[in-house]
């Protein structure tokens, strides 16, 4: 018998929207896909863009976010090898929304470092 889909549920245990926001939250997903949203990048321009990523992390997480359709990778079939990653409508979508975040991010990090400071101090 078919599962019947309901709506999605965060708050469920079993709800595959965990799995999505478990994606979402990488620290190198939550750059990569902004980065992506001026056009397609190959992944040396990635790598330079994202500082601090390694290759390797690089590699994973642009192969998650093609596997969960938000990043499509298109090989140019070219000697040397030339490949280039873009977001598909659905990466599009998100990277709006995570734009808005790291804009946020850049905003508010003063506050953040003030507060985990006072936090510290308190606690030493």
């Amino acid at each position: 018998m078919a599962k019947t889909q309901k709506s999605g549920d965060v708050y469920d245990p079993s709800c595959s929207a965990r799995d999505a926001l478990e994606l979402i939250a990488s620290k190198w997903a939550m750059l990569i896909l902004p980065a992506l949203a001026d056009g397609p990048m190959r992944s040396g321009a990635l790598l330079r863009r994202i500082g601090g990523v390694s290759q390797k992390m690089l590699t994973q997480t642009l192969r998650e976010l093609e596997k969960n359709g938000l990043v499509i990778r298109q090989d140019m079939q070219t000697v040397p090898p030339h490949v280039e990653y873009r977001l598909s409508p659905l990466g599009a979508s998100l990277s709006d929304v995570l734009v808005a975040l790291d804009r946020w991010a850049e905003l508010h990090f003063p506050e953040l470092d003030a507060a985990r400071e006072r936090f510290l101090r308190r606690r030493s």
